[in-house]
């Protein structure tokens, strides 16, 4: 998962323990429609199939410099092993390749300060960062100590904010804030500067090491830092340090998405319900729970899917679909979405979304559609939101929403008009103390401390988060594939108006027709 800012504010609450909010007047109808049973699926799809899927992406990763990223082989291996998965349960797989900007750390970047006071600072180079060894004077550029409202501070988003870089080796020092990083170290390296350091903004939630992505490549070698460690690089007068960064950048290194479809006609078939969990990790490590444990449960419900022959039973087609290059932004998302004809895009009546749903302390997070807590998703988004919630207050169980915002592979969907919804079980986010009363776990620890780190191996997944995340997923894949009314409830109404509409007109009462 891309790293991501998410609101955990409100808490679905029952008149006992939990209920989903109600209804609203428009959609009264839709609590005399039948309840979809899925219980079939949800059974099937077990903890211990999900976890023989885990094991064999870590062996995948063991085998290819423990990694699975896009770009790399241990993507091509783990690609390969979904794809011939997928094959055998019956279906219809295809490999659809795109080209990508690939960057990795070819070794850990370093930051020191060498004067007035010799002392190691805590870094990471941003991705497309330039390699380079700088050891040179820092020049503070635009700071806001302390901070103003997060996303205010606007050091280095113009090039007028750089004085002269002078004839000696210098280092530009920015603040996290109005504009994204790729334009302050863009800034930076026209304004001649020779490194770059970009450290967190400061106010809650933007104090720890800062890390990202620059979005396209620059020339000099660009590294984050914490609030703190920036503040104190800052308040030392001619403070010299070196920086250092080591990077492999290559603008068109090919990858692939894997697309799963049944061969076959449904009753619906121009509502095809798409389900994704990006398939790549990140090149730090094996990415078991990021997004190992998605990629696990969503490939599971593929095959139990045909396997309980509850396919057969589908109103509506379901596409599997695994992404690739999600950790460089979305990417193979954003290929397949942007590579839809217009009447392919039209046919697709809503995207689920699981990314990390193992998380060692994890929550219970579902995709706040309604906008409950920010803001909404296209229309229908609700509705999906609303298939979760009802799941898990049904089985007593808290759900809190967490910000559609977008930081995900639905990201595309939602900004083509398209529904969408998922689950997510918390990445480098601290868990409050109200939260581990309602999920359990440890209050002041991140729900996964080894998010986008080497440790996230087959020893950093939860079996309780994968089971009870597990079989939502896989109840709102069934709700949706094999719901006569489907997210609207509108078709048996629409059918009752139009009866009554002609009983009306063969009354002569047609002149009611006109108000």
């Amino acid at each position: 998962m891309r790293r991501a800012l998410y609101s955990t504010a409100a808490v679905i609450l029952t008149g006992s323990l939990f209920v989903a909010a109600p209804a609203d007047a428009g959609n009264r109808h839709q609590s005399k429609a039948k309840p979809v049973n899925t219980s079939k699926l949800t059974k099937a799809v077990t903890v211990n199939n999900q976890l023989k899927t885990l094991r064999q992406l870590q062996v995948i990763a063991n085998r290819n410099d423990g990694n699975r990223a896009s770009g790399l082989p241990g993507y091509d291996a783990s690609a390969d092993y979904v794809a011939s998965q997928l094959k055998k349960a019956g279906y219809k797989v295809k490999r659809q390749t795109f080209t990508f900007a690939f960057s990795r750390d070819l070794a850990p970047a370093e930051l020191q300060q060498v004067t007035p006071t010799a002392r190691d600072i805590e870094t990471a180079a941003f991705d497309y960062s330039g390699s380079g060894d700088v050891t040179g004077t820092i020049t503070p550029i635009g700071l806001v100590i302390p901070p103003g409202e997060a996303g205010s501070t606007a050091s280095g988003c113009e090039v007028a904010d750089f004085p002269p870089a002078g004839a000696q080796p210098s280092v530009a020092l920015m603040q996290r804030g109005f504009c994204n990083f790729g334009v302050k170290a863009a800034n930076a390296e026209a304004a001649g500067y020779d490194a770059a350091i970009i450290f967190n903004e400061g106010q809650d939630g933007r104090q720890e090491l800062l890390t990202g992505t620059l979005g396209e490549p620059v020339g000099i070698p660009v590294v984050g830092t914490s609030y703190a460690d920036g503040v104190a690089l800052a308040e030392q007068d001619g403070a010299t340090v070196r920086v250092f960064a080591s990077t492999e950048v290559d603008l068109n290194r090919e990858t692939s998405n894997v697309i799963a479809d049944l061969p076959g006609k449904t009753k619906n078939s121009d509502q095809v319900v798409v389900v994704g969990a990006h398939l790549d990790s990140v090149a730090e490590g094996p990415g078991i729970n990021d997004n190992g444990s998605g990629t696990a449960a969503v490939l599971e419900i593929a095959k139990q899917y045909t396997k309980t022959k509850l396919a057969k039973k589908a109103q509506r087609p379901v596409r599997f679909a695994f992404w690739g290059a999600e950790e460089k932004g979305l990417l193979g998302a954003e290929h397949y979405v942007a590579n839809l004809t217009d009447a392919q895009r039209a046919k697709i009546y809503a995207n689920l979304n699981f990314d990390m749903i193992g998380s060692p302390n994890f929550a219970r997070f579902v995709y706040d559609g309604d906008g409950s807590d920010g803001d909404a998703g296209p229309a229908g988004s609700a509705e999906i939101e609303k298939v979760f919630t009802d799941y898990f207050a049904g089985r007593r169980l808290a759900t809190a929403p967490t910000a559609f915002d977008g930081r995900s592979d639905y990201g595309p969907f939602i900004a083509a008009g398209i529904p969408a919804g998922g689950l997510f079980s918390g990445a480098e986010g601290i868990k409050t103390p109200e939260e581990a009363t309602l999920f359990g776990g440890t209050a002041g620890v991140a729900y996964d401390v080894c998010y986008h780190q080497a440790c996230d191996d087959i020893t950093n997944i939860n079996t309780r988060a994968l089971d009870q995340l597990g079989d939502a997923a896989a109840h709102s894949v069934g709700v949706l594939a094999l719901s006569k009314q489907g997210l609207y409830g509108d078709q048996r109404r629409a059918k009752a108006s139009a009866k009554k509409l002609a009983a009306a007109a063969a009354r002569g009462n047609g002149h009611a027709l006109t108000h």
